[in-house]
């Protein structure tokens, strides 16, 4: 897929509004309106999309005067994301489509404790394979099927050979873009190492054109240098070029966030998202994702959304991030003491505080553990937030794949015009 029409912002808020109109479409005349853009710029746009095979028609709309309106539709299939979700026991591949479908999905257990090395390496393997089995035959039949462990890496796709469609609008002011090729260029990306062989073998099926990796993992870390920090528990990341190290060794984009700012992302582009919200993640950690005005708020230094590391309990019990009295140490004590409207009280209070500082509109709620028993974690945060007066709406949000389908949204958002951030080839 070649894509220099997406350079243009009206070109991607184009697209954005395609996207958003999902299968029934959107006409010429629609997105004139919507995009305050003449009806010749909309012309010139959607064919030069059509010509890039990200947009097709979709019918026709009856018209209230004049010859029936002809509807024009995303076509999802023109690009496919990665993401994953490295967590920290826990390794989540998937490949989205650009409507953010899933296509295909693996999972397998994973010591984030083990280093950078062998953490990496698993990387690479699970996006090879999820790209192989996607690419073998037979595998379009269904969408968001697993491809299990034990995949066939050498009859599938090198990640090297995809074609690069990484392109969109250029991160905003104050990015600090990688050495290297802008996202922008479109090139084919030179092969790299294939995970678990020595050499290649004759070309096997072709892979999806690929825009690039989405990867979402605790924080903090950098998110403009791709590098995480220390993350807690794990001290031995800290500093560790997890961005650069996959793209090489992929000979893809890659992109590099915390998991509660991934999760958020991808929330925040579906369809009625509400403008201001928290998304809280209870998990093997706890933390927030930040959406203002529609954007996502990460800080300078990828430090806002630390919901875990918040100090609710003086001379409280130790956390590993070295102080005391965590948010997060004091709810994960209580979910393994099984005592999880405890947890739920504490999260609330949590959540109570973000609501207070930053009047958002909306409280989502997301993790393994708030999944496990939904109704008592959205039930005990809402009534904090209602003891206290306070009327923001508490809901579960996320699903299990949450951070993963996020982490593919790191990658597709720039090429609709929102979410931009670093990445690397």
């Amino acid at each position: 897929m070649n894509v220099p029409a997406l350079r243009s912002p009206n070109a991607a808020l184009v697209l954005d509004l395609l996207r958003t109109a999902g299968e029934d479409g959107i006409s010429r005349l629609e997105l004139a309106e919507r995009t305050a853009l003449t009806p010749q710029a909309v012309s010139k746009i959607t064919a030069r999309l059509r010509s890039e095979g990200l947009a097709t028609e979709a019918g026709h709309r009856a018209s209230t005067g004049g010859k029936p309106r002809t509807v024009l539709r995303l076509v999802p299939t023109a690009g496919y994301a990665v993401g994953v979700h490295l967590d920290r026991d826990e390794l989540t591949t998937l490949l989205t489509d650009l409507a953010g479908t899933v296509a295909a999905r693996r999972t397998r257990a994973l010591d984030l404790g083990e280093g950078a090395g062998p953490v990496l390496d698993a990387v690479a393997e699970e996006v090879a394979a999820v790209l192989a089995g996607f690419a073998a035959p037979g595998a379009h039949s269904g969408c968001g099927r697993d491809v299990g462990p034990g995949a066939d890496l050498a009859s599938g796709p090198r990640p090297g050979h995809v074609r690069d469609s990484a392109s969109g609008p250029r991160p905003g002011p104050g990015a600090d873009l990688a050495p290297g090729p802008h996202p922008d260029h479109v090139r084919d990306y030179a092969p790299g190492p294939r995970p678990g062989r020595a050499q290649d073998s004759a070309p096997g099926p072709l892979p999806p054109p690929v825009l690039g990796v989405g990867v979402a993992m605790p924080g903090p870390l950098d998110h403009r240098a791709g590098v995480p920090g220390r993350v807690t528990g794990f001290p031995e990341w800290d500093g560790h070029p997890v961005r650069e190290e996959l793209a090489r060794r992929l000979g893809l984009p890659v992109v590099l966030d915390k998991d509660t700012n991934a999760a958020a992302l991808g929330l925040a582009v579906r369809p009625a998202a509400p403008s201001s919200f928290a998304y809280v993640h209870l998990g093997t950690g706890l933390g927030a994702g930040l959406v203002l005005g529609g954007a996502p708020l990460r800080g300078d230094r990828t430090g806002a959304g630390e919901l875990g590391h918040q100090t609710v309990q003086l001379d409280g019990p130790a956390c590993d991030c070295g102080g005391r009295g965590c948010l997060e140490v004091l709810c994960l004590a209580a979910v393994a003491r099984g005592d999880e409207a405890e947890a739920a009280r504490i999260l609330g209070a949590g959540a109570a505080n973000v609501v207070r500082l930053l009047d958002i509109d909306e409280v989502l709620l997301g993790g393994r553990l708030v999944l496990a028993a939904p109704e008592v974690f959205a039930g005990g945060v809402r009534e904090v937030l209602a003891g206290l007066g306070l009327t923001a709406p508490v809901r579960v949000a996320g699903d299990r794949d949450a951070v993963a389908e996020g982490a593919a949204w790191l990658v597709l958002a720039p090429l609709f015009g929102g979410g931009s951030v670093s990445r690397s080839a």
